[in-house]
């Protein structure tokens, strides 16, 4: 007998599966199917069982999907490519439970795929090698580049241009994955939400292309307007125009939810016919199908006149329908419409503090050199900043049902944004550092407050005193948790970091794009005097160079290692809080966490190294 509705045969999810433990994802409630994925595991090991008894024949593995003849004679090549396929599109592409767990469950392939990978590609974005022009004799920034080693003339901090390079290849190579990562971000975070940004009639691919097409094209008359050319050498221009690109999803969809009039709660009333078997012929309430409905007034009894004829009932009826639907359409809005502006809040945000940290980036920059105590306040007041902006936003996202927009993953992805960001620019402050006594004061802050403070925030007397302030609601054990994901993340952001500055410095100082890179040539010492590369000793302090840079670095990122072992440690021998199962545990559980973080670390990373690119078109 054929079945029009697939049943997945078992007993009833026990009342605790919808508890703090499985927060919202969007709009809906995100608990793992752990029993049907079990039950699911244990039937395809009878049908392999089965196939290899000979049962199923020429039809092979039904585990694997392959087939006798792939199997045995298949080519090596193609069986090879079809396997990374398959596993790219359980990973990143539709990311499912059991491809996710296998990776996450072991350290090697952990590293790889959250760390090794997005430092990788926003390494190789930045070494594609640009074409690239002498500059015109009568340029200014030539001039500054000679003086610099005379004059010691004032230079912005990512250095003079010492090349021109060509448009075309910057806009539509260098600046298109640019856009395209951030877009793939964006998608990602409404994947998350359990929201399509794009036309249902139109697609995805269409949609996409043709925003891509129009973030490339903007440009483009700027570039060929003789008064507007120079605004095209400022990388604040560029990076805003990107702002304007992330925000075309979030406004799409805003017009969609609008267009099919989701801000309002009345959308679709009920019929005469149907009222007439609800209370609401009687009383003047205006039911919907919604089931969400203002209290209304109850009409009196002797507004209704049992002998008038029919149709004239009927239209004094539709009359005070259509009034009472009018009014009640400019009072309410439906829940979910309001959790959808919360999150485009949220995102919004997000956005801000990207291009705000671009300019805060360009103030230091242009004020070099700085002092120690100049570069902590520095350090320490962008630490505020970010930790300002990821606490309200954390604040709108929530963490259960009834917190604004009530996602956990959403606040587990937007929290690695944050400490991301926040790392990025720290990372690229190292390249001007000027004595190892620099490196170690601000490792020392760093180490020392995660050490000393992730203990005392997650005991229970802080959890108490939050608590008693009305700062925090949680239960101790959901508190636990959020503390655990926070120093997961953290350790995250650090490591994908430093890889990427440390390989991005290797290519950009050796490789062709040094030139495009100033701010990574390291030969211009305090004094504007040139210097060979690493020719000054690491303990001299005479000024920055790439010796200092990489070997401090990688001194600091040992550092950085050692103490969020140090602090797990602590946390599991303290309080029974395991950091790494937490997070695997999470990944697991929203498999779409994976990719999602992937695309973050690669588009933040991306940031720090496009704001230090110096533009001069040819």
């Amino acid at each position: 007998m054929p079945s029009f509705f697939t049943f997945q045969q078992g007993a009833e999810p026990l009342a605790n599966d919808a508890s703090d433990s499985a927060p919202l994802l969007g709009r809906f409630r995100a608990v793992p199917d752990v029993q049907r994925h079990g039950r699911r595991s244990h039937r395809n090991s009878i049908l392999n069982r089965l196939s290899g008894a000979g049962i199923y024949g020429s039809f092979g593995s039904i585990g694997d999907g392959s087939s006798d003849g792939e199997a045995i004679e298949g080519d090596d090549g193609l069986r090879w490519f079809r396997r990374w396929a398959r596993a790219l599109k359980d990973l990143y592409i539709e990311p499912k439970q059991s491809a996710v767990a296998k990776v996450v469950n072991v350290w090697w392939s952990r590293w790889l795929v959250l760390i090794v990978l997005p430092a990788a590609l926003a390494v190789a974005w930045c070494a594609l090698p640009f074409p690239k022009y002498p500059l015109p004799d009568d340029d200014d920034d030539l001039d500054v580049f000679r003086s610099q080693s005379t004059l010691g003339h004032k230079v912005p901090g990512h250095g003079a241009a010492r090349v021109e390079v060509n448009f075309w290849f910057f806009l539509f190579v260098y600046y298109g994955f640019y856009n395209l990562t951030a877009l793939m971000w964006i998608t990602k975070v409404f994947n998350i939400y359990s929201l399509n940004w794009w036309p249902q009639s139109v697609g995805f691919p269409v949609t996409v292309s043709i925003i891509a097409i129009i973030s490339i094209a903007g440009p483009i008359p700027i570039y060929y307007n003789p008064t507007s050319y120079d605004l095209t050498q400022h990388n604040t221009l560029w990076i805003l125009w990107t702002f304007i690109t992330m925000a075309m999803p979030l406004l799409l969809a805003l017009a969609i939810l609008l267009n099919h009039e989701r801000h309002l709660s009345l959308r679709h009333s009920l019929s005469e016919t149907q009222r007439i078997f609800t209370s609401s012929w009687w009383t003047g309430e205006n039911d919907t199908i919604s089931g969400r409905t203002p209290a209304s007034r109850p009409s009196a009894q002797n507004a209704f006149n049992p002998n008038a004829p029919l149709e004239v009932a009927l239209a004094t009826d539709d009359y005070r329908s259509r009034h009472i639907n009018a009014s009640l359409r400019k009072r309410w809005l439906p829940s979910s419409f309001v959790r959808f502006l919360w999150f485009c809040t949220a995102l919004a945000i997000a956005m801000a503090a990207y291009v705000t940290g671009e300019v805060y980036a360009e103030i230091y920059l242009r004020t070099l050199p700085h002092d120690t105590v100049e570069t902590i306040v520095y350090v320490y007041s962008w630490v505020i900043t970010v930790h300002l902006l990821d606490a309200l936003t954390g604040w709108i996202l929530g963490g259960k049902e009834g917190q604004r927009v009530g996602s956990y993953p959403l606040g587990w992805i937007f929290k690695l944004y944050f400490s991301l960001t926040y790392q990025t620019y720290v990372r690229a402050l190292y390249a001007r550092l000027r004595s190892p006594k620099q490196f170690i004061y601000l490792q020392a802050i760093s180490s020392t407050s995660l050490i000393l403070l992730a203990p005392l925030t997650i005991s229970a007397p802080f959890h108490n005193i939050l608590t008693i302030l009305s700062i925090n609601g949680q239960s101790y054990r959901a508190y636990q948790k959020f503390c655990a994901r926070n120093i997961l993340i953290r350790g995250f952001a650090e490591n994908v970091s430093m890889l990427t500055f440390l390989g991005s410095i290797l290519v950009l100082h050796y490789g062709s794009n040094k030139d495009v890179y100033p701010y990574f040539a390291f030969d211009q010492d305090e004094a504007g005097n040139s210097l060979s590369n690493a020719t000054l000793p690491i303990s001299s302090g005479e000024g920055y160079d790439f010796g200092l840079t990489f070997y401090a670095s990688i001194v600091t990122w040992a550092c950085e290692i050692v103490a969020g072992w140090v602090t797990r440690r602590i946390l599991w021998y303290g309080w029974r809080v395991d950091v790494t199962g937490e997070g695997k545990r999470d990944m697991k559980q929203w498999p779409e966490l994976l990719p999602t973080a992937t695309v973050v670390m690669v588009h933040v990373a991306q940031n720090m190294l496009f704001e230090i690119v110096r533009l001069r078109f040819h």
